[in-house]
């Protein structure tokens, strides 16, 4: 399971004035914040009604990624950012108020692979089918809609314009974000493989794309599982790579640029590499110690090669003095011992560029 945080929105789709939707979507969040920051949850309220989007407008299919105007533009990077939604919905004329139907149509790919739960609220059937009208469209969006649900009755609910305690409906709404944190974290790897950026990996399943500082707590735990061997070899606690914070790491991404080999939802590896002067840098070079040997550090390794620019000259590389399976990795790729150790126990070893292909 990631190490990551959820972020779940929680649309207020009703926009009548006077009407119960701000009185149930205020109930909600009072309701499954606690639960939901020991899950790890953070809740974003959204009002579509304040969203400022029109009819759809856009000349390009929503699946097309294609975003013109800056008000869908807008609302990409809010739905793109979230795991999971739960809907607070109406029922108009037995089915979703075109609020939630708008906002929907204005996107593609943004919705994939992501639960949604519903808290629908009307007079004769709860809301119920407005949930059943929505459920036929966010399938289509490949969002996936959860079992839980909750419908609230309004005239039973509401008394002199406040909802009655409800402690059966409390546990509800925290079932269904229980129900939901679930869905989401099993449909993570599908998210992940399907982001924009994304390439094939040497295994079967497997994909790479850039690392960034929000996939720190990942990096920091491959890098702890990975260093240990280097430690044991060197004899020496001293090696970066076990010292570092969730924030050190995250500093250090935001300015290398580092690949990262995933299957699944699981870091698998990862190399960073970036130029100093006509060199090319390539460091943290780590692969799972239960896939070792099966050629992912060599691919890993001349994906880090092919990314320099074609005029460095060389590529560099460090690794621990006594690090023997490392250093026969790296000459057996051609690397050659530039230097005696570093007072800090490492080695540098270097490799020519010229004439390579690119």
């Amino acid at each position: 399971m990631s190490t990551k945080p959820l972020r779940v929105l929680v649309l207020r789709c009703g926009t009548r004035p006077g009407a119960l939707g701000p009185l149930i979507g205020q109930w909600l969040v009072e309701a499954v914040t606690p639960r939901a920051a020991e899950l790890g949850v953070e809740l974003v309220p959204v009002a579509l009604g304040e969203l400022d989007l029109p009819f759809f407008d856009e000349e390009e299919h929503p699946a097309s990624g294609v975003h013109r105007h800056e008000h869908t533009r807008r609302w990409s990077a809010i739905v793109d950012a979230a795991d999971g939604f739960i809907a607070v919905t109406p029922e108009h004329h037995s089915g979703m108020p075109a609020t939630l139907k708008n906002a929907l149509d204005h996107l593609g790919r943004e919705w994939a692979w992501k639960p949604i739960g519903f808290v629908s609220y009307g007079h004769t059937s709860a809301g119920t089918r407005a949930v059943q009208h929505a459920t036929q469209v966010v399938t289509t969006l490949r969002l996936v809609p959860l079992g839980a649900t909750v419908a609230i009755r309004s005239g039973a609910a509401v008394e002199s314009g406040r909802l009655r305690p409800d402690a059966t409906r409390d546990a509800a709404g925290i079932g269904l974000l229980d129900e939901l944190v679930r869905v989401a974290h099993a449909l993570r790897p599908l998210r992940e493989s399907a982001r924009p950026g994304t390439l094939p990996g040497p295994l079967p399943g497997s994909y790479v794309r850039r690392l960034t500082s929000d996939d720190a707590p990942e990096v920091t735990v491959l890098q702890r599982c990975c260093w240990v061997d280097e430690a044991l070899a060197n004899d020496t606690l001293a090696v970066p790579a076990l010292r570092e914070s969730v924030a050190e790491v995250g500093d250090w991404l935001a300015t290398w640029h580092t690949t990262g080999l995933w299957r699944d939802g699981r870091l698998l590896g990862m190399v960073r590499t970036r130029r100093v002067d006509s060199d090319w840098h390539v460091g943290r070079l780590a692969v799972v110690p239960d896939l070792r040997g099966h050629g992912l550090g060599r691919w890993l390794l001349r994906t880090a090669e092919a990314d320099a620019a074609p005029d460095c000259r060389r590529v560099v590389l460090f690794t621990g003095a006594k690090s023997g399976r490392n250093i026969d990795l790296y000459q057996s790729e051609g690397y050659r011992t530039a230097a005696p150790a570093t007072p800090d126990g490492a080695v540098r070893l270097t490799k020519d560029t010229v004439g390579r292909q690119h």
